[in-house]
């Protein structure tokens, strides 16, 4: 068996050096944090030290797979007479095996050449929290951050750690990680306040939530305007909000009709922009958006995504989105799944913040201002738990 122990700053670092030493069968043996240098006991270099070991497997000598005939074809078919078309099948099922065992060979070399198949042997208690962000889709380098934090707190106490105080670990790092992020709902600090995003996420029903949080909680003075003529629905069901909460309400077919809706609204603190939703796969649709919203004017615009999308989806959203600026994400239908991680992804991946977060129907109720900790509390799974 050939054990080596590889240095590195970080654990994926380590195990890249693993795999180039001693290849994907590798076994982790330990792993730790060890301190070298520094003056006094400080500046301090932190490396991580992993031992790892594989057993090389003898060499044997490959033999063929299917014996070549000795004799000429053209001999064997002399022969055999009238029984060709025999041979003919004989030849025709050992090419379809050949086939067979090359493509074995082939799912055999890309299961060893998986990135994923080399997996460091965490503690118990930090494999825990790794196989919850993996539950939770936690994008892959969000990941490796947070395992190398854990494994940096496991060390340095001594290896003492029950699970508890690991996930109470993960916390805190979930914390400080998110504390650079930014938060908040309606600044206040610009009239307008645009919503977008694709068909079906809540756009119309999150829109009357944040405007019935304005009116009630902040006192401000509001006003909708709707561009969403696709749908007649949707215009009727704004206007029952409208209605419900005493604020006007104007529809707008093209730029002229914005324009005059912002005029008649001049004298209003904030005024609520409400989009159609349509097939985000088509970039006209943003291209229709700034036929109809003039964006010059003093807005924030927020888009609109549901947690019940899939990540590569919600990733095509806001590339699609990103010709116009945005302020910041708003989720909905978090009581429609149990994986949030995308949260963190889209806040990591586009250096974005989140103002608010959906899970339910109920206008006002169902929306809470986004912070860091409802977001920790959903990837825990506390609030579902309790």
């Amino acid at each position: 068996m050939k054990v080596n122990k590889f240095m590195a700053p970080s654990m994926p670092e380590a195990m890249k050096l693993v795999r180039a030493e001693l290849g994907n069968d590798a076994v982790i043996l330990n792993s730790r944090v060890v301190e070298s240098g520094g003056f006094l006991g400080f500046f301090r270099k932190k490396n991580f030290e992993v031992i790892a070991a594989v057993d090389p497997a003898p060499k044997q000598k490959s033999k063929p797979l299917i014996k070549e005939k000795t004799k000429p074809v053209h001999e064997t078919l002399k022969k055999a007479g009238n029984k060709e078309e025999e041979l003919v099948t004989h030849s025709k099922s050992d090419s379809d095996l050949i086939k067979e065992i090359n493509g074995l060979k082939d799912m055999i070399r890309k299961e060893l050449g998986n990135p994923d198949r080399l997996r460091p042997v965490y503690p118990e208690p930090i494999n825990h929290i790794q196989q919850l962000m993996e539950e939770q889709e936690v994008a892959r380098d969000l990941q490796e951050h947070f395992i190398s934090a854990l494994l940096e707190r496991w060390y340095r106490n001594g290896q003492e750690g029950h699970e508890k105080k690991v996930t109470f670990w993960f916390r805190e790092e979930l914390d400080e990680y998110l504390r650079n992020c930014q938060f908040g709902g309606i600044s206040f600090t610009k009239k307008f306040v645009n919503v977008v995003g694709p068909t079906g996420v809540g756009k119309t029903t999150t829109l009357a939530k944040m405007a019935a949080d304005c009116v009630i909680k902040y006192k401000k003075k509001v006003a909708f305007i709707t561009t969403d003529t696709y749908r007649i629905a949707a215009i009727d069901q704004l206007k029952t909000y409208a209605k419900i909460l005493d604020v006007p309400i104007e529809v707008c077919y093209n730029m002229d009709d914005f324009q005059e809706a912002s005029r008649k609204f001049e004298s209003f603190d904030v005024i609520l922009v409400d989009t159609a939703g349509r097939n985000f796969r088509n970039p006209q649709y943003v291209k229709d958006l700034q036929k109809i919203i003039d964006f010059d004017q003093e807005m924030e615009t927020f888009l609109v995504l549901s947690l019940a999308a899939k990540q590569k989806d919600m990733e095509e959203i806001y590339k699609q989105f990103s010709a116009i600026k945005i302020n910041s994400l708003v989720f909905t239908k978090a009581d429609e799944t149990s994986i949030y991680g995308s949260m963190i992804n889209m806040m990591h991946a586009n250096k974005v913040g989140v103002s608010y977060i959906t899970n339910g129907q109920n206008v006002p109720d169902d929306m809470i201002a986004a912070s860091p900790e409802p977001i920790i509390n959903l990837l825990l799974g506390v609030e579902r738990h309790e």
